[in-house]
């Protein structure tokens, strides 16, 4: 029995392309990011609201399949991991440290993306 395959290689580069698209939509895009569910849930410290404006997304390695949220502050990492600091509370409610690990914990990037993969995908994925 002999078997010949051919690669729909246009089909293939379109998903390699919708791939990115998803992974960097997850982490910033408009609606349903990370970066905006962070804004809404309001769990950065805030005092004058630099380290919140602060937050961008490092896409230089998304063909790679990484890409990073960063907060830009000199104090951003000491006010990450330090989660028993008394944070304030009057401009951002749930305002504490370590406040990306509900969205690490959960399946809420999973999801996102799946959901994302299949809206870029142009119909490839159902």
């Amino acid at each position: 029995m002999k078997v010949k395959t051919t690669m729909n290689r246009a089909a293939l580069k379109k998903l390699d392309a919708a791939t990115i698209e998803a992974l960097v939509q997850v982490v910033a895009g408009a609606e349903n990011s990370i970066l905006s569910e962070v804004a809404t849930a309001q769990v950065v410290p805030k005092q004058t609201g630099e380290l919140e404006r602060s937050g961008h997304v490092d896409d230089s390695k998304a063909k790679r399949g990484k890409v990073k949220l960063v907060y830009d502050t000199p104090y951003a990492r000491r006010q990450y991991w330090h989660p028993e600091y008394n944070f304030r509370q009057d401009k951002n409610a749930n305002a504490k440290g370590k406040w990306l690990e509900d969205w690490e914990k959960s399946n809420f990037i999973q999801k996102a993306f799946q959901k994302l993969l299949k809206k870029f995908s142009g119909g490839y994925i159902k």
